[in-house]
């Protein structure tokens, strides 16, 4: 399936590893031009290599920025100005329970999983209202609509993350010829499907340029993931 990605820019955040890398793989064999991003300058670098030693030929470049502050985002944008897709992939977590988890951590979480995407998504989004194209992902999380007993930080910040996705996609979406906003929610099997597929009436169906992947695999991989953003984010979805 040719997804039409060839010359697009892509800005896949938090990529230097993981499910964000498999991403940003997967487009730039697509021919998109990739940059990758991570915190320090020698992880980014040594993703960049990583990449193009898997897709040969590739267009890739690397932004080495701490999103977790305005000033990270800022950095960020001042190199890479302007992207057709962005995949507001960057995440953390860290199981604490809720009596230990300070005021600085619960800001932490917010400003790192919820104020990137804000941020970045804020700024990219006038260039793509302008073209008329431009694909949005947020790489969600089960725990956005059951948070965990033991990560109540991380569940408030991907609810958030949610929200603002929903509250994107009734403002924007459809609105333009071909703008489109996603939210990919790995849910693992379990009783929550029979609880939150219901509740939230959108599972696997797309409304308002809004789409809801619940994957109930009993095992959640990158590549799994990665099938997903790399399909949503061709031209032709």
């Amino acid at each position: 399936m040719d997804l039409q990605l060839t010359g697009k820019r892509v800005l896949v955040t938090g990529s230097t590893a993981g499910i964000g890398f498999a991403i940003a793989c997967a487009l730039a064999a697509e021919g998109a031009h990739v940059t990758l991003n991570g915190r320090s300058r020698s992880g980014v670098s040594a993703a960049v290599v990583r990449l193009i030693e898997a897709v040969p030929g590739a267009r890739v470049d690397g932004v080495a920025a701490d999103l977790s502050s305005a000033a990270g985002c800022e950095a960020l944008t001042a190199t890479c100005a302007d992207v057709d897709i962005l995949v507001n992939n960057l995440g953390i977590f860290d199981p604490r329970p809720f009596e230990e988890i300070q005021d600085i951590e619960w800001f932490n979480f917010f400003e790192t999983n919820v104020m990137s995407g804000v941020r970045l998504s804020r700024h990219y989004l006038p260039a793509m209202k302008a073209r008329d194209w431009g694909r949005i992902v947020f790489i969600s999380s089960e725990s956005g609509i059951c948070p965990p007993a033991e990560m109540v930080h991380y569940g408030m910040s991907k609810s958030a993350q949610l929200s603002v996705a929903r509250g994107m996609a009734e403002t924007f979406g459809g609105t333009f010829e071909d703008m489109v906003l996603y939210v990919i929610t790995i849910l693992r099997d379990g009783p929550y499907r029979e609880v939150i597929g219901p509740a939230c009436g959108i599972m696997g169906e797309e409304r308002d340029g809004l789409i809801v992947i619940f994957d109930v695999a009993a095992t959640v991989t990158p590549d799994e993931v990665l099938t997903a953003a790399r399909v949503l984010c061709g031209a032709g979805s």
